[in-house]
């Protein structure tokens, strides 16, 4: 029997619905494909996208998994902060080649242009520009100081939209507003031991240092274990001050009556130091920032503070809304501190090998420098 047209129309009909099928099962397959590989969490993929850098840092293309998802929420990793408003109050000068400067250079390393209130060695004056940067309602004011911690402690709960970060110190004193940063300064001062004993010809090595307490006594116990672990003999003067220049440089000057004929100190006070190793043609080895300009023919090497490696990750968690509650280290190797030799020193044979030997053996664990 004939097909009617009726029947024709019917088959016609049952035919394009198979084709229409087909086509959306082949749609779905493609639009998976296009956008990147989407999970089945849809929130994870919309966070991703748009924050978009965790998105441009993944070659593939691929949504971050959960785990990544919860260390982005809490570390804040790829938050703009460039919008943030900075501050920082210090102890010393921004110039002073060594703690301040350590702090405004990084700042500016990551960008940022900073309010700064420096010289405050008076601790209310400190507390009145801390509290006062607050007031006006900066985003983060960091309190480059050990000495302002129980000013913080006072502040920082009046203000609990503002960010403080604190240093040197190890705790955020259980403030969640506040983080702390501090300095593995006992590794750099390791290397610097080890190289001075290589220098010295009398065995005998000079510190002058401020204040026992924070990265000053970290890095002199570090540089004396290095030291005295490659036979040299180490004399440490305390002078009691961050700042007191005349004081650095009578501690220098009656080490050298002790046959010391290598030098090293820390703090904004040590151009005392630095002026009496010049004029005695006596090597100089500083830490915090690069201070070859102080002496370039005398300065060996400097510990140099990058801080910025991880005010990044903290500006980050502000941006992300976490505003403090974490202590966050520098060391070697995180690349928060660095060695800078100085090109126009002249070394003995082999021992820049020997920095670079000594440096991996801390980052490895196979040397202790006694921390």
């Amino acid at each position: 029997m004939k097909p009617t047209i009726k029947s024709l129309l019917r088959l016609l009909a049952i035919l394009l619905t198979f084709t229409f099928v087909a086509a959306a099962c082949g749609s779905d397959e493609d639009t998976s494909t296009d956008t990147g590989g989407e999970t089945d969490d849809g929130d994870a993929a919309t966070s991703d996208d748009e924050d978009g850098d965790a998105m441009a840092d993944d070659e593939d293309g691929d949504a971050m998994d959960d785990d990544a998802m919860a260390d982005d929420d809490h570390d804040g990793d790829g938050h703009d902060f460039s919008a943030l408003t900075v501050a920082i109050v210090a102890p010393s000068a921004s110039d002073d080649l060594a703690f301040t400067q350590s702090m405004v250079d990084s700042v500016k390393a990551l960008g940022i242009e900073p309010q700064i209130t420096d010289g405050t060695f008076v601790l209310d004056d400190a507390a009145a520009a801390i509290r006062g940067y607050a007031e006006d309602g900066v985003n983060v004011v960091i309190a480059h100081g050990t000495q302002y911690g129980a000013s913080l402690l006072e502040i920082a709960p009046d203000f609990p939209e503002t960010s403080f970060i604190w240093g040197t110190a190890t705790d955020t004193q259980g403030l969640d507003n506040v983080f702390a940063y501090f300095p593995d300064a006992d590794e750099g001062g390791y290397v610097h031991g080890v190289l001075a004993a290589q220098l010295s010809s009398s065995g005998v090595i000079g510190v002058v240092g401020p204040v026992e307490a924070g990265d000053a006594v970290a890095y002199i116990n570090g540089f004396a274990k290095g030291a005295e672990d490659n036979g040299a003999t180490v004399n440490i003067t305390y002078t009691g001050s961050f700042g007191d220049v005349a004081l650095a440089a009578e501690a220098a000057q009656a080490h050298l009556t002790q046959d010391v004929d290598v030098l090293t100190g820390t703090a904004q006070m040590v151009v005392g130091a630095v002026g009496v190793a010049s004029e005695n043609d006596i090597p100089w080895f500083g830490t915090q920032s690069n201070q070859t300009s102080l002496d370039p023919d005398l300065v060996v090497a400097s510990q140099v503070y990058h801080w910025e490696v991880i005010l990044e990750e903290m500006l980050m968690r502000v941006a992300a809304g976490r505003l403090g509650g974490d202590a966050l280290a520098i060391n070697l190797e995180n690349g928060g501190l660095v060695i800078e030799l100085n090109d126009q020193f002249d070394l003995p044979d082999g021992a820049a090998q020997t920095v670079e030997d000594t440096i991996a053996g801390i980052i490895d664990g196979s040397i202790d420098t006694g921390a």
